[in-house]
């Protein structure tokens, strides 16, 4: 098989099971090394040494190219595809083959790890009928958020890639935006007006009082740009990155908010989140909210975290008919548009 491929797949599946960052880079950076060569070049320099001794190319990885070049599947890579077969959770999984797409993703335009373009392979790969691509907006300066001018740019990207697509897939014009303190969205009406999606998340002062983040919270559902409301809590459970408790609001004024203008309740499918918690999966039912199970992906492979997100809505009892991720992409670009 083509050596840039099995890299790369490799890459994904290693991004799937939550391996070290360091390991997922070394193969995405060996693919980028030898993404440039002519087939005969690569197997020349592969046969005379000169492949080994790059700088990039370690042993796994060289391991990995050779046994691409002689015609077969690497041997580390169908470890990985038999691994891969296997679902990440037990349940789940007949709500997850209703989910048509996702409203969540990052690409290295602001805090993810890989091009755009790849993050649309790998949808397209996973049987995805439309993409959100929603990076960060500006105030998360840690994150590397768009500027306005910034996301002008990326959706002209967005624009080239769905002219080249088959139409069996969609890249959906999206942005996370930051929830500020007054309530506002962080991005200009101007340019919020030009995408398809916008989720808006809270990501800074997140242990203010329950009173002050009700406040901010009401304040940014009741913008008619806003479609999803991300990751509602904040929290965090597990992973590299520590735990943190969930921010406190009141769920009940929230999520009838929600309900009244029409914004969906996000179930966030990353592990380290599994966010909103069951209790107010619950209380967000029986305000007779909207869903949208999303993966937050920043790698191609955590596209497949949809998994965990079907299994806990599944769990919780929402029925698929008011989950918006398995709407048709026309139906789903109407309720999104049905604000504005």
């Amino acid at each position: 098989m083509d050596a840039v491929d099995a890299l790369n797949e490799i890459a994904f599946w290693l991004e799937r099971e939550l391996a070290p960052t360091f390991k997922i880079q070394a193969f995405r950076k060996a693919a980028g090394i030898i993404a440039g060569l002519a087939p005969e070049d690569l197997a020349a320099r592969a046969a005379d040494g000169r492949l080994r001794r790059t700088k990039g190319i370690g042993d796994r990885t060289y391991q990995v190219i050779r046994e691409a070049l002689d015609g077969g599947v690497p041997e580390y890579l169908g470890g990985l595809r038999s691994r891969g077969a296997q679902p990440l959770v037990p349940g789940g999984h007949e709500l997850l083959a209703s989910l048509r797409g996702d409203l969540h993703s990052h690409s290295d335009w602001s805090d993810g790890g890989s091009p755009i373009e790849a993050m649309v392979g790998a949808a397209r790969l996973l049987g995805r009928e439309y993409l959100a691509l929603t990076d960060h907006s500006p105030n998360l300066k840690i994150a590397n958020g768009l500027s306005a001018e910034r996301l002008a740019e990326q959706l002209e990207i967005v624009a080239e890639i769905n002219a080249r697509n088959d139409g069996g897939f969609r890249l959906l014009r999206g942005i996370e935006a930051d929830i500020l303190e007054d309530g506002s969205l962080d991005q200009t009406p101007e340019i919020l007006d030009q995408l398809d999606i916008v989720v808006a998340s809270v990501h800074s002062k997140l242990r203010a009082d329950k009173r002050t983040m009700t406040r901010r919270m009401l304040g940014a559902i009741a913008d008619p740009h806003m479609n999803v409301l991300g990751h509602c809590t904040g929290r965090l459970i597990q992973g590299g990155r520590g735990t943190r408790p969930p921010s406190e609001f009141d769920a009940r004024k929230v999520f009838a908010a929600c309900a009244e203008h029409n914004v969906a309740v996000e179930i966030n499918a990353r592990p380290e989140r599994q966010d909103p918690p069951g209790a107010l999966i619950e209380v967000a039912l029986d305000a007779g909210c909207l869903f949208s199970i999303d993966s937050d992906a920043h790698a191609p492979g955590q596209l497949d975290f949809l998994q965990y997100g079907a299994e806990r809505a599944e769990r919780n009892g929402v029925p698929v008919e008011r989950i918006v991720t398995s709407w048709s992409l026309d139906r789903l670009l109407e309720w999104a548009a049905s604000r504005r």
